[in-house]
């Protein structure tokens, strides 16, 4: 049985449904407040896509509204997501209820330091999407955008978000870091990734509606009744003390001696028990990250997933080598020993920062 839900899948299929636990959100910034205790403070925050009304996004940050010291809470739903047909008694029983216009509107939830209370605000002029002008004028007045966006439109929303202008956190699938939208802007420290999930599994509940068998078998998690990814990942660029930390390394003949899973590999796939250098790139393959020799100050290809583990005071990344799709690489396909491997980040140790 499956243990997670292919996101490629969820992707093409246009799945968007995917709604975040309490649990995630709250660990996750629990990491930003702690690196920065006024992170929030005297900011508007804006969840784009998150009914108000029962939304984990909306819930956490009403709860820490005041706590935060946040000046203005403003959240919206997408009028066609299965979450909006769902009627609160705060929508049923607000003045402001329409019963067609549920149907039709986004609906809109407002807190500010004048007014806390726990209310329905009304319908948007439209659908609620993200890239209307209604929304897009919320966006403009926010100070920090946070979400889980819908899958399919990763890149759009990340676009719409500028990063560049704004702070943001959001969820996205791992394979992100290596799109062309993406890449450049983690390379040149504009973003990064956040806090991982807890042991590296997220765990997302689905309307009932949804058919999870056309992706995968066994995607659904029957004992926490949620569906499970192990590809997830947040992206934003609100700093955490994790991103700071420097890993620690072995030189590279001690990794050779002593870690048995490096040696199968290099035996197994390239038949040497040595680091082999690209057939097509001058930078040394390292097919794990703890793997990284402390000794080494050339460029080294790593797997994506050293983003999680990526200090800026501790490595440059130079660029990347990737697999399936040309227009996203910087450098090429990688190759050893005439085989393609999958996608790798190349960097390089800052001076004095790769010891172990």
């Amino acid at each position: 049985m499956a243990d997670n839900l292919n996101l490629s899948a969820a992707r093409t299929a246009k799945n968007d449904e995917f709604y975040t636990q309490y649990e995630d959100i709250e660990a996750e910034m629990n990491a930003y407040v702690e690196y920065n205790p006024d992170v929030f403070r005297d900011k508007t925050i804006l969840l784009p896509c998150d009914d108000p009304d029962w939304s984990n996004f909306t819930l956490y940050f009403e709860a820490n509204f005041k706590r935060y010291g946040i000046r203005k809470l403003i959240s919206t739903s997408y009028a066609k997501s299965s979450g909006n047909q769902k009627l609160t008694s705060a929508e049923q029983d607000s003045p402001l209820f329409d019963a067609e216009k549920r149907m039709t509107h986004g609906r809109l939830f407002v807190m500010t330091r004048d007014d806390q209370e726990d209310k329905f605000s009304g319908y948007l002029q439209g659908d609620g999407d993200f890239r209307s002008a209604e929304v897009t004028a919320l966006r403009d007045e926010a100070d920090v955008i946070i979400t889980n966006p819908p899958f399919s439109l990763f890149r759009e929303f990340l676009a719409w978000i500028q990063p560049e202008k704004r702070k943001f956190c959001i969820i996205g699938n791992q394979n992100a870091i290596t799109y062309k939208e993406v890449f450049p802007l983690l390379k040149n420290n504009t973003i990064w990734l956040g806090a991982p999930f807890i042991a590296g599994n997220a765990y997302f509940f689905i309307p009932n509606t949804l058919n999870t068998a056309k992706y995968a078998d066994g995607v659904f998690d029957a004992q926490k009744g949620l569906v499970k990814f192990r590809n997830c990942k947040w992206y934003t660029n609100l700093d955490h003390g994790m991103r700071h930390e420097p890993l620690l390394l072995d030189t590279m003949a001690h990794n050779l001696k002593y870690n048995k899973k490096l040696r199968r590999k290099l035996e197994n796939t390239y038949g040497t028990v040595a680091y082999p250098h690209y057939d097509n790139y001058d930078a040394l393959e390292v097919p794990f990250t703890e793997c990284i020799p402390s000794d080494y100050n050339g460029v080294m290809g790593v797997p994506i997933t050293f983003m999680d583990k990526y200090s800026p005071e501790q490595f440059e990344i130079i660029g990347n080598l990737v697999t399936n799709n040309p227009e996203y690489f910087s450098y090429g396909v990688p190759y050893c020993f005439g085989r393609k491997i999958y996608a790798r980040i190349l960097i390089r140790p800052k001076k004095g920062g790769a010891s172990a």
